[in-house]
Order: structure tokens, then sequence, then C-alpha cells
């Protein structure tokens, strides 16, 4: 479970920064732009991944291994 936790921030984050850098540099990657609800909301959209991704990091710390 420790090991899914893991997967999932570091997923939250890649695409947290994808999002702000699409956002701020134009560079075309990650998922965040490409979903037709979020447009006009891809700061929030990315702001709130990179938050997640570190809830996530530490409930993974939080639990034993296994």
């Amino acid at each position: 479970m420790k090991q899914f936790l893991e997967l999932l921030g570091f997923l939250a984050l890649v695409q947290g920064i994808a999002g702000l850098l699409h956002r701020f540099t134009d560079w075309d990657w990650g998922l965040v732009q490409r979903v037709g609800l979020l447009d006009g909301y891809e700061i929030y959209t990315s702001i709130t991944l990179l938050v997640l991704a570190f809830a996530l990091f530490a409930a993974a710390e939080n639990r034993g291994p296994g």
C-alpha cells in the first residue's frame, strides 16, 4: 500500500508540475490542459495536484510496509 501511495503521489507531482509549466512556458505536455472541463482552472488544478502529492507522500510515510 505504501508503494501505491508513493506512485500516486509521484504521478500527481509530475502532473502538477507539468500543468504549471504548460501555463507559464506553453510547453505542450501533461494531462491537466487536455481535460476540457478544466479550461480556465489549470493553475488551480495544478496547485491542487501538488498539494495532493505531498499529502500522499505524508500518508505513505505513516503507513507501515506491506
